[in-house]
């Protein structure tokens, strides 16, 4: 197989697995408390990063001011995250995780790595560790192609 007869094969089961949603969308617990897709991801950045500004989401996601002046609208007004002064003096506004932000996020993270824990099972440990490794180098080549990395520190 070369690499146009495996893209072909991909793309299709990458539509599949955005379309089983239950997988990678928080399942159970109270409806008001699960998280928004955009909500968890911004705050799963936060939560590696540290505070960012919007000129620092829009770098990181190549996505409009826009999109995060409204995302961040709403984070505030469910307490989920606040604004800070940039630690480094900057005049910029950052926005941090607040401990909320927090909790909610790592019930979510929780409600999720526990779907896929049913899902890889009974998957040998070998097999587990070639697929981790092999998913995470797929994202890291397209960050490299795109020019923008996902932070990963403190990541197990």
């Amino acid at each position: 197989m070369d690499a146009e007869q495996a893209s072909a094969r991909l793309e299709r089961e990458l539509m599949i697995l955005t379309r089983q949603r239950e997988l990678t969308t928080p399942q159970g617990g109270p409806a008001g408390e699960r998280l928004e897709r955009s909500a968890y991801v911004l705050l799963s950045r936060l939560d590696v990063q540290g505070p960012m500004s919007i000129a620092d989401f829009v770098e990181a996601f190549g996505l409009a001011a826009s999109t995060f002046n409204r995302q961040t609208t709403a984070l505030l007004k469910e307490g989920l995250v606040e604004r800070t002064l940039d630690p480094r003096g900057s005049l910029a506004r950052k926005f941090r995780i607040t401990r909320e932000g927090r909790r909610r996020l790592a019930a979510d993270r929780a409600r999720i790595v526990e779907g896929l824990t049913k899902v890889l099972a009974g998957w040998p440990p070998e097999r587990l560790e070639r697929f981790v490794a092999d998913f995470q180098q797929f994202n890291e080549d397209i960050e490299r192609l795109i020019g923008r990395p996902w932070p990963r520190a403190g990541a197990e």
